[in-house]
């Protein structure tokens, strides 16, 4: 069973900050990308923070007020909290298992779309790609140029995590232009034996 993603990171970014408020949990996990290399919903923070309170892994630490602002919870790691990330972290970085990648189904179906398409799609996949690495490779540098302290910037860690992001997206982006070649010189024609068998009468 996979890990919780979003509670392993509250959780750890808790211990590294705390006491912290919940908008800055939300802000740092931002930082780090993790909404997109860990499908992090930054609305799902908070809830997380009650969740976690309300099962005795993180404590409030204090609220605050200024003026008329809302009020400022903080929160710090409970031992429990503390057990639990252990937990989790260590089940995590032991998982291999592959995503399941709903792509390849769309790969699997291909004699079922117009040749044209495919090769348009094929063309806007790379295009998108190679801007994300762009993004990606940026972010490094820029992480890495920090100190590193969490209390500063982004630890230099999480470039890491960027970096393997990045290493699936190149991949899939080499993927994708050889496909794109072999469609283009006719080394991969799905299309002819399809309609073939098809009688041509396979139409979307």
């Amino acid at each position: 069973m996979a890990v919780p993603t979003t509670r392993m990171l509250v959780l750890a970014v808790v211990r590294l900050l705390q006491p912290v408020h919940g908008y800055d949990v939300r802000r740092e996990l931002l930082s780090w990308h993790a909404d997109d290399w860990a499908n992090v919903k930054p609305g799902s923070i908070y809830g997380a923070l009650n969740t976690m309170q309300r099962d005795g892994l993180v404590a409030v630490e204090g609220v605050t007020q200024e003026g008329a602002r809302p009020e400022r919870t903080t929160y710090r790691l409970t031992k429990e909290g503390e057990k639990v990330f252990g937990d989790m972290l260590r089940e995590a970085i032991w998982w291999t298992e592959q995503p399941k990648n709903p792509y390849s189904a769309a790969i699997a179906l291909l004699p079922h779309l117009p040749r044209e398409e495919v090769i348009a799609a094929l063309r806007g996949r790379i295009l998108k790609f190679e801007a994300e690495l762009v993004f990606y490779d940026r972010e490094q540098e820029r992480i890495l140029a920090g100190s590193g302290d969490p209390a500063e910037s982004e630890p230099h860690h999480v470039a890491d995590a960027i970096r393997l992001t990045a290493d699936h997206v190149r991949a899939d982006l080499t993927w994708t232009r050889k496909t794109l070649e072999r469609i283009e010189k006719g080394e991969l024609d799905v299309w002819t034996d399809w309609q073939r068998l098809d009688g041509g009468s396979m139409t979307i």
